[in-house]
């Protein structure tokens, strides 16, 4: 029984020495770089599955990425409209926000859920600090135009600022996805509109949204018909032809949107997968669908 244990302690070292050394290379290319992470989905509700994501949030740091999270919080703004006899309704995908609305959103996206996760970070050795869009002037918003829906905004720019001196100094910027005009007025955005515009501003190296899905798929009921790798081109041909639809048109939108605009690549991946992000950035293969902006070669 001894030697048994002796043997998988030896076969478990030399898996994780393999593992290592595959993602030296990547280690190598893409420190210093920004990698700006949507943090969202299961990843957020389960509690082992965000321990694993704010460990590779600080694990990127340590090895020299620079990256930077940016945070929804669907389920607990919810929750707490329920509390206080509020109906969450929603518009076309979009949650209808009226005043009383966006208060609950302010309270828990920049209040709650953003110093939760700044604490986990902190706690798991890495330096975070929270922001929203109205730190600093970090983003300013307007209107997203479409009437009933009340205080849904998007991103009218973003000040990069900030955030520059912040990763330079080795902190982990943690942005909640809400932001002001230039009166004052608070909006909610989603959150990963806000990921790629301020991928796109910092132009990022990588933009990365964490979702319940494997990527996608060229049969979105079957998850082994994962689309590894396209580029702007085929990404539009695939929601053209219908093959992304739904709640991932938005996702896949707002991964070209980004790399348009200067971001090298964009990934969509599973964060239902334990350390999806050291997967898919520090592995030969990865785990999800990576999106670029020019022809695949």
């Amino acid at each position: 029984m001894m030697v048994n244990d002796t043997e998988y302690i030896h076969q478990d070292a030399a898996s994780r020495v393999k593992v290592l050394s595959e993602a030296l290379p990547y280690i190598q290319k893409f420190a210093g770089r920004t990698v700006v992470v949507k943090y969202g989905g299961a990843a957020m509700k389960d509690s082992t599955l965000k321990d694993k994501v704010i460990r590779d949030v600080v694990f990127l740091s340590c090895v020299g990425l620079r990256p930077i999270l940016v945070h929804g919080g669907g389920p607990e703004i919810n929750t707490w409209l329920g509390k206080i006899g509020i109906e969450p309704q929603f518009k076309d995908g979009l949650r209808v926000t009226d005043a009383p609305t966006m208060e609950v959103v302010e309270m828990v996206l920049v209040g709650r859920v953003n110093k939760e996760i700044v604490a986990k970070i902190n706690q798991a050795g890495g330096n975070a600090v929270g922001l929203c869009g109205k730190d600093g002037n970090l983003i300013t918003a307007r209107h997203q135009g479409q009437e009933g829906i009340g205080f849904v905004g998007e991103v009218s720019s973003v000040n990069t600022e900030i955030l520059g001196t912040l990763v330079e100094s080795g902190y982990i910027p943690v942005v909640s996805s809400v932001a002001a005009d230039d009166t004052g007025q608070a909006y909610n955005i989603n959150a990963d509109t806000v990921a790629g515009e301020i991928a796109a501003a910092l132009g990022a190296e990588k933009l990365i949204l964490l979702t319940d899905t494997r990527g996608i798929l060229e049969n979105y009921q079957e998850p082994s018909t994962l689309i590894p790798k396209v580029d702007i081109k085929e990404a539009r041909d695939l929601i053209s032809r219908g093959i992304v639809a739904g709640g991932m048109i938005p996702k896949v939108t707002c991964c070209v949107r980004s790399l348009a605009q200067g971001v090298r690549a964009a990934h969509i991946i599973d964060g239902r997968i334990p350390h999806a992000l050291l997967l898919e950035i520090f592995t030969d293969g990865g785990i999800g669908t990576m999106i670029l902006g020019s022809q695949i070669k």
